[in-house]
């Protein structure tokens, strides 16, 4: 309970202490703060509370293994997702502004936003071989 309680609190100073920053300072070093407070909080989060053994439905216990494949998989499907939607942001934009000026090159201007959407497909595909 002690260690919930911790872990609580340590997120809660993630969040808080960024926005302190932003509110006095720079943006990017409050964004960096952040990041590094979050995710070091949720990988001590996962190394305290889900260290144990996990009995579900049956008898066997589910290894660490299992649960770091769902992970990776979870993590290359939504990485891969972030960055297809930032190369679709940029794609679709300037296939726009393309599109605005001559009509006629809506075939190549499709494929470059297709291209980029490729990007969520592939790592749809890696977290497949993954879990597989």
């Amino acid at each position: 309970m002690a260690a919930k309680i911790t872990l609580v609190a340590i997120l809660i100073f993630s969040m808080v202490i960024p926005f302190l920053g932003y509110v006095l300072g720079s943006f990017k070093a409050s964004l960096a703060v952040n990041l590094v407070l979050f995710f070091g909080t949720v990988v001590v989060a996962d190394m305290l509370l889900f260290s144990g053994h996990i009995y579900a439905a049956s008898d066997t216990a589910a290894s660490a293994a299992e649960g770091w494949r769902y992970m990776a998989a979870a993590l290359s499907t939504g990485l891969s997702c972030i960055g297809a939607g930032v190369a679709v942001a940029s794609a679709a934009s300037a296939a726009i502004g393309a599109l605005s000026e001559d009509s006629s090159i809506m075939g190549k201007a499709l494929i470059f936003v297709a291209l980029a959407e490729s990007i969520a497909l592939y790592g749809l595909l890696i977290s497949f071989s993954i879990l597989g």
